[in-house]
């Protein structure tokens, strides 16, 4: 598939440039541009979103395809995405900001403020030895689904729905491996984080971070689960291919309680502030009171652990950020994946500079020849933007 010029083909594709870009940018980006639109289109994905950006501003947009097929609405700037998994760095803001004000500690074992975890089996010691550091890291040693029976019926919750459904399958649960000792992926720690940030915040998870997130960094169409009516007309559908035909899951649904580990909705315009605060710009980076001190922030992103996982967003994990190296390189971020929706989120810091795209289409079960072949997307994507990253 050829690459769109850089005008507007509003059905299959558009990219446009921030016009006061020095060549050498337009010429690194052109063939990231090309592949992107090329993979989506190869893949049969629906439609899809890549930008580019540096500090608070954006250096280069790429939507393709279309939001809604029924409606034939396309996919721009302001469509609403899911992300997923991306919302647990949000978590780990929290909790930073938390522990700043002096509420937690980082080394406080996580039954402080999730008593219910007493109930835990632990072959490997007290259930006190498990920190919040621990779950920030993946480490904890807890499984990676949070509901790990059914599911596989229409007629089932899409995720558990009410607290007391997690506490009843604790004394269900054990802690596969010593605390610390390795990472491994887990869903149901952050949700026990989301928790601790309900206990010592006084407000429901989703709450706490539309007022001391999403507000201040003024991400002003960003919201957890279902969409408020007057955003859905730009809320994108989500679909699953199955057997090789395309199927829509419709435009909203219930993360229940597990919202702190995948729960965010928002344009990419929004996530594109989401992304200058990262790097240190924009509203809510700086001033008499930021979201979150930049010495809090970089700590985040400091290594713990190596991550062997070949599916995996890094080749290590910070505290909810991923790191990975491309060369001499160095990359922070996250991916997201739930239901049809994929994404990802990548920084430079050291250049101040990140990508994002998400896209609408996934297969219905992941594995060897599934189409779209997700993570083909994102590291042909990421393995193009080196010479983005090195010009």
């Amino acid at each position: 598939m050829k690459c769109p010029s850089l005008v507007v083909l509003l059905a299959v594709g558009s990219s446009t440039l921030a016009p006061a870009q020095a060549p050498s940018f337009a010429t690194a980006w052109r063939p990231v541009a090309e592949e992107f639109h090329a993979l989506v289109g190869r893949e049969g994905v629906v439609g899809g979103a890549l930008w580019f950006v540096r500090g608070d501003s954006v250096l280069a947009r790429e939507f393709h395809g279309l939001a809604d097929r029924e409606t034939g609405r396309p996919i721009d700037a302001n469509t609403i995405f899911h992300w997923a998994s991306i919302t647990k760095t949000m978590t780990a803001i929290a909790i930073m900001q938390l522990r700043d004000r002096g509420k937690l500690s980082l080394d406080d074992p996580i039954v402080k403020y999730v008593p219910e975890l007493m109930m835990v089996h632990n072959r490997f010691g007290p259930m006190e030895a498990i920190t919040i550091r621990h779950l920030l890291s993946h480490s904890a040693g807890f499984r990676n689904p949070t509901w790990p029976w059914g599911g596989d019926q229409p007629w089932h919750p899409f995720e558990p729905t009410q607290w007391a459904q997690l506490v009843a399958m604790m004394p269900y649960t054990e802690i596969l491996f010593p605390p610390g000792s390795r990472y491994s992926y887990s869903n149901p720690g952050i949700i026990f984080l989301g928790r601790t940030i309900e206990k010592l915040s006084g407000d429901d998870f989703e709450v706490y971070l539309t007022k001391n997130i999403l507000m201040p960094l003024g991400m002003t169409h960003s919201y957890f689960d279902v969409s408020p009516y007057h955003l859905v007309s730009q809320r994108s559908n989500n679909y699953e291919v199955h057997d090789g035909k395309t199927v829509a899951n419709g435009l909203d649904f219930d993360t229940g309680i597990t919202v702190s580990n995948g729960g965010l909705n928002a344009p990419i315009t929004d996530m594109a502030k989401y992304l200058a605060f990262l790097l240190g710009k924009g509203a809510g980076a700086t001033g008499p009171v930021p979201v979150l001190k930049r010495s809090s922030l970089e700590e985040l992103w400091r290594p713990t652990l190596p991550v062997d996982d070949a599916e995996a967003m890094g080749d290590s994990i910070a505290l909810s950020f991923f790191i990975r190296h491309h060369g001499a390189i160095r990359l922070v971020g996250h991916t997201g994946s739930q239901r049809g929706f994929r994404a990802f989120f990548y920084l430079h810091p050291e250049r101040g500079e990140a990508v994002i795209a998400a896209w609408n289409t996934a297969p219905a079960e992941e594995g060897p020849g599934a189409h779209p072949d997700t993570r083909a997307i994102r590291e042909e994507l990421l393995g193009k933007l080196e010479s983005v990253w090195i010009r």
